[in-house]
């Protein structure tokens, strides 16, 4: 069998890099052209964009075709022997969508010989689209409030917080310029594209033709910008802070600065003339955070006092090395006293540079080369009074891709891909496992409940890395005026390392062996194939997308042979998965402006790496619990290599609507059914120790309704809204529910119930304004019903899972900006405000209120003090249970 899939592998690979391919990264251009006179059709007119090699020439009927066309806006240059030449402008061409322009021309006369321009209308209805999508430009990316590509994915209707139409987290695929870079071990995109470096943003929240697999929820599909053919650059420069009257939640008095430099640059290099051009780009943004702790201890300071004394006044404490006598006067001291620190900051350093070398008029080569370093923290509320022993997180990536174009005719091109992904993540406190500040974890147990630590650090050392070759071949053919049919494949090997261990400072080498559960190491090089055919069928009455994919999956890795002690058993390598699966879209114009679309589709995604490979060695530890538990995975589950794919059927019937020249409207009902999802089943071994292994058990299905309304610039403004409804239901949010109900003594949940990202109501709006002095402004508004969670025992009988809603969520963002220009430069002055009214929406809340703002727990203590420094009051103010606070940033853009 694999020496057939390799024969097989290199056969189709040499069948597709023979003929012309295609990927999802260009669009269609098609018209007709006729006398304005007359209306007869013009047959031989010369059509072209202007300042590209894109052309073509009408045939008998007047028609003409140019496929292949990177995203953007172009001018249409219309021109005839003995007729008046037209330039259209403002032609926007969009990701896998044919624009169509019709063009009337004029007979010369010797009065009237001059060129006619006209501009093009952005249409707001598309006759081809047979599933929900959004394209974003660059323009409308500029002249939003966002600050980096998810903002701008989080504000296209049925998106929540990532969620894609309540699908779970990392169930959508991204790509560049046609090129996967999800980070196979997390599902994540582990490489942000800058919102400068975009030229278009595709977003595909419904179902997905069949060139698009390994995601089960939706789409994200960036295409980057090129060099032009004249130089330009632009720097932008902005500062700003956190500007909230909550400094008695967030303790951030500090009005630390927040900085950010971006740069652009671009167009030919000397002496090639325009064959040769780059593009570059680079950022460097840093970000002290809005969540304070008090650095009252350090890790290496030791107290026993909370827990032996039961009296306060009894206790000594440590603090930086010194011992004090108890009082709450002194404590309360020594926490105003005490240095602030960031518990949340953020920095990050990226940059890219796209070089184009157009070798001939049907050859261009692209080389891209994207980096990215981030260096952050994360908040854990068992720290604020000790932060310095808290985890650092650090990572990576790099992301080389080279793509080759070559236009064998009008009708027939194709695209080849190589690209090499590598990213690096470690997670620790100090770098070096041997550093002498580390103390035992005993020190994390020297206060009791409800106090923040007093001492110690997390002991765990996190290390891993993925690296993923890539070789992808897409086809195009438009076989006929009716026909564009697209072939491709794409091979995957990847390579996953990790290491991860608990530093023992007691134990003469630091680090356990690799038999201990507390020492785990693993490199696995899995394999993935596919390929997919598709036919794009557009008639007059009736758009037709028609697709087939197949997919293939070798783990590279074993499996025990028995569970009753799985890390003695013996192995057996794990099986190879494969599945093909349909794809159809239907859209139907019901007048000139209007259509419905119906489509339906089965979408496949093997699970993240991380729950195929976790704790490899299979090792059980007889303590269920751990006061420094390992940093990424729960304690005692094992990964499964024999996993299958995870599946998704949806189903989608839409209506658009353009009303007159200025309004869109577009309605979608939805249908999800999901299976396969990942979840636990529950082993034990001989010596009764519970443990958990990933399986696919867990289901769900998820229904709803957006809508969304679009009115263009015009009279000074312009305004988008769109409305979501949504019902997301599952047996389980979390794949390790079944083993943590175990651990708990619980029965799992055997019903369907609201999973944890079930918004039922979301609204996104935006609005625009232009004023005659030059002042724009736009706004971005959201609004979302509440969350669900599950409600504390005592509360709620019987206890149903997820059967409470959190408040509402509601926040307004205002970017204002001026634009000027002073000779050949253009300068833009800007400020930007998030969360413009500082509200504090409550994103995760206590059970026994369903509210973050306070708790009845303290009133079970009795009102004590608990063993710590702290007042029980201050241990239930949580910082992380908000959302980010009023941020004020303000700055310069400069440019030619």
């Amino acid at each position: 069998m694999r020496f057939l899939l390799k024969y097989l592998s290199v056969a189709v690979l040499l069948f597709f890099t023979a003929f012309p391919l295609y990927s999802g990264t260009t669009g269609k251009l098609v018209g007709k052209v006729t006398d304005a006179t007359t209306g007869e059709a013009l047959p031989g007119v010369n059509v072209y964009l202007e300042n590209t090699s894109f052309g073509a020439a009408t045939d008998i009927d007047g028609n003409y075709l140019i496929i292949g066309i990177r995203p953007g806006t172009y001018t249409l240059v219309v021109s005839y022997i003995s007729y008046r030449e037209v330039r259209v402008e403002g032609v926007e061409i969009n990701i896998d969508k044919t624009r169509r322009v019709d063009v009337k021309l004029q007979p010369a006369t010797l009065e009237l010989g001059e060129t006619i321009v006209v501009e093009a209308d952005r249409p707001l209805f598309r006759k081809d689209l047979t599933s929900t999508e959004s394209s974003v430009g660059k323009e409308t990316i500029e002249a939003l409030p966002v600050e980096n590509l998810q903002e701008v994915v989080n504000l296209q209707a049925g998106v929540v917080n990532g969620h894609f139409r309540g699908g779970r987290i990392g169930e959508v695929l991204y790509m560049i310029n046609g090129i996967p870079i999800n980070d196979v071990y997390s599902g994540s995109y582990a490489l942000e594209v800058e919102n400068n470096s975009i030229q278009e943003l595709n977003v595909i929240s419904g179902t997905f033709n069949a060139e698009y697999g390994q995601a089960m929820s939706g789409v994200v599909n960036v295409v980057t910008k090129e060099g032009g053919t004249k130089p330009e650059f632009n720097l932008s420069l902005y500062a700003g802070s956190y500007l909230t009257d909550h400094d008695n939640i967030f303790w951030n008095k500090s009005l630390a600065p927040i900085y950010d430099m971006q740069f652009t640059a671009g167009g030919p290099f000397i002496f090639f003339g325009d064959k040769l051009r780059y593009f570059m780009s680079g950022r460097y943004n840093h970000d002290p955070g809005y969540i304070y702790g008090k650095e009252v201890f350090l890790p290496t300071d030791r107290t026993t006092d909370f827990l032996l004394k039961d009296q306060p006044e009894e206790r000594q404490f440590m603090s930086h090395g010194k011992m004090y006598q108890f009082s709450e006067e002194l404590a309360k001291k020594l926490i105003n006293d005490a240095k602030a620190v960031s518990m949340n900051r953020s920095e990050r350093l990226s940059g890219n540079i796209k070089i184009t070398y157009r070798i001939t008029p049907g050859d261009k080569l692209n080389f891209e080369t994207m980096y990215q370093k981030r260096a952050w923290r994360q908040y854990d509320h068992r720290f604020r009074l000790n932060p310095d022993g808290d985890y650092r997180y650090k990572q990576w990536t790099i992301n080389n891709s080279l793509s080759w174009n070559h236009v064998f005719s009008a009708r027939t091109f194709i695209d080849v891909y190589l690209s090499y992904f590598y990213t690096n993540f470690k997670q620790h406190v100090y770098e070096d496992p041997y550093d002498s500040r580390y103390v035992v974890k005993e020190r994390l147990q020297d206060t009791g409940a409800n106090a923040f630590v007093s001492g110690g650090q997390q002991m765990w050392q996190f290390d891993r890395s993925t690296l993923t070759q890539l070789f992808k071949s897409d086809l195009t053919s438009q076989v006929n005026n009716n026909h564009q049919v697209k072939i491709g494949v794409e091979a995957k090997r990847h390579r996953l390392w990790l290491h991860e261990f608990e530093v023992l400072p007691d134990q003469p080498n630091r680090i356990a062996p690799l038999t201990s559960f507390q020492n785990n190491k693993y490199l696995h090089y899995p394999f993935e194939f596919s390929g997919y055919i598709q036919d794009k069928m557009e008639y007059e009455d009736l758009i037709i997308n028609a697709g087939l994919r197949f997919d293939y999956f070798n783990p590279d890795a074993v499996v025990p042979e028995n569970f009753i002690d799985p890390g003695k058993s013996p192995k057996k390598k794990a099986e190879s998965s494969m599945q093909f699966s349909p794809r159809l879209g239907l859209a139907y114009p019901i007048s000139a402006n209007g259509a419905i679309h119906v489509s339906y589709g089965h979408f496949f995604q093997t699970p993240n790496y991380f729950y195929l490979y976790t704790n490899p060695e299979f090792d059980i530890d007889p303590l269920q619990s751990s006061v420094s538990p390992p940093p990424q995975s729960l304690k005692n589950t094992i990964g499964n290599a024999n996993l299958k794919p995870q599946r998704t059927t949806i189903y989608e019937l839409g209506f658009q609507q353009q009303i007159g020249d200025l309004y869109g409207i577009s309605l979608t009902v939805y249908f999800k059914d999901i299976r396969n999802l990942l979840g636990t089943e529950v082993y034990q071994t001989l010596e009764g120790i519970r443990y958990g292994r990933y399986i696919n058990r867990d289901y769900g299905f998820v229904r709803g309704v957006t809508l969304d309304i679009e009115k263009r610039y015009s009279a000074g403004f312009a305004v988008n809204f769109d409305y979501t409804f949504q019902v997301a239901k599952g047996n389980a949010s979390d794949p390790n529910n079944a083993f943590l109900d175990a651990q708990a003594n619980k029965e799992t949940v055997k019903q369907l119930v609201p999973l944890n990202w079930d918004r039922r109501h979301q609204i996104n709006a935006s609005l625009q304004l232009g004023t005659p002095q030059g002042i724009l402004a736009s706004m971005i508004a959201r609004y979302g019903t509440g969350m669900p969670y599950t409600q504390a025992s005592r509360v709620v009988q019987p206890l149903v899972e997820n059967g409470g809603r959190k408040p509402d969520e509601f926040t307004v963002d205002l970017y204002l900006y001026k634009k000027f220009n002073i000779g050949k430069f253009n300068y833009s002055f800007f400020v930007k405000i998030y969360n413009l009214f500082d509200r504090l929406n409550e994103l995760n809340v206590f059970r026994d209120t369903g509210r973050a703002t306070y708790s009845t727990e303290p009133l079970y203590f009795g009102g004590g003090r608990p063993r710590g420094l702290n007042t029980l009051e201050d241990y239930y103010i949580h910082p992380e249970y908000y959302s980010q606070p009023r941020r004020v940033q303000i700055g310069v853009q400069v440019g030619f």
